[in-house]
């Protein structure tokens, strides 16, 4: 308002005043100008973004000889009803200080040893049952947008960030290849028939295959409440994320390792991948276990040593 006010009168607009040197806004500012924050995704500079703006706005001004491990771990305790929020502020601090401590401008990590509160256990997004998909498809047949959007994400296990931008840019020769927007990894798997089948009838975009209404591309955020609203249409309270788990489990159910679910969905390191094989190897581990018994066990096993055998005569 003093802005708009001060343009009115024909003046200047008040410039703001620039952080001090050696407080935390300073050491923000000098870390948005450096490759270390240029170097990450886009998806995780937004996210970074905010919590930093957040910082600032909060602690801006202090002196960062007061930003101590224990003000970092009240921070955390802040947030520890959401454990997500949590653990991105504790990864946006680490990778500011880590910047931090190589450029020289702090001596130690208040972060070092903290970790972020546990999430409750279940949480996090529900995968979609053979129901749900039932569902979802009786709702949306082909021919809409909705089953555009809904066969994207299914066949190709990709984020909705990803997916929204994927079109025919991305496709030759029945192979897509994307990189991806939140690790940067690129993605390469085969156009799935049933795939191939809805983007045949459409509608699509020009440059994405999920399109809005005048066939332009659309933001993940607005997808995101799109797609909601066309799930709660079909009867069914899952999420596009919901879906990706889904993509994932199917191949680790067919056998697929670690490396080729790591190239298929775009991880790396193997933590994720390994959650979703050794599931799929323990269900099929089971199974084979159980089917080690029949009906005739009893026949074929030998009868049990009595536990006081009578004494020789």
């Amino acid at each position: 308002m003093a802005e708009y006010a001060a343009a009115v009168a024909a003046g200047a607009p008040a410039s703001q005043a620039k952080p001090i040197a050696g407080t935390l806004g300073w050491l923000i500012d000098r870390y948005r100008e450096t490759a270390a924050w240029s170097g990450l995704s886009l998806a995780t500079r937004r996210q970074r973004e905010a919590i930093l703006r957040q910082m600032t706005a909060s602690a801006g001004g202090e002196p960062l000889m007061r930003i101590t491990r224990k003000a970092v771990a009240a921070g955390i305790d802040r947030r520890r009803e959401t454990p997500h929020q949590a653990r991105h502020y504790l990864d946006t601090l680490r990778g500011l200080y880590a910047w931090a401590i190589g450029a020289e401008l702090v001596a130690s990590d208040p972060t070092a040893g903290l970790k972020p509160p546990r999430r409750p256990r279940g949480s996090g997004f529900v995968m979609w049952t053979a129901d749900d998909v039932a569902r979802f498809e009786a709702r949306w047949p082909r021919g809409t947008r909705e089953r555009v959007a809904f066969d994207v994400l299914r066949f190709t296990g990709l984020r909705r960030g990803d997916a929204v931008r994927l079109g025919r840019p991305h496709v030759r020769a029945g192979i897509i290849s994307i990189q991806t927007e939140k690790t940067g990894e690129w993605v390469t798997i085969a156009v799935a028939p049933e795939l191939a089948a809805t983007l045949e009838r459409g509608p699509i975009g020009e440059l994405t295959y999920i399109a809005g209404e005048r066939g332009r591309p659309m933001a993940k955020e607005s997808f995101g409440n799109w797609f909601a609203e066309a799930c709660r249409s079909a009867r069914v309270t899952k999420s596009a994320h919901g879906l990706r788990k889904l993509f994932a489990t199917q191949l680790a159910e067919r056998g697929a390792t670690t490396n080729e679910l790591e190239a298929a969905c775009g991880w790396r390191g193997g933590r994720m991948a390994s959650h979703y094989t050794e599931a799929a190897n323990r269900e099929r581990l089971g199974l084979a276990a159980s089917q080690r018994l029949g009906t005739d066990t009893e026949q074929k096993n030998p009868s049990p040593v009595s536990a006081n055998p009578s004494p020789k005569k």
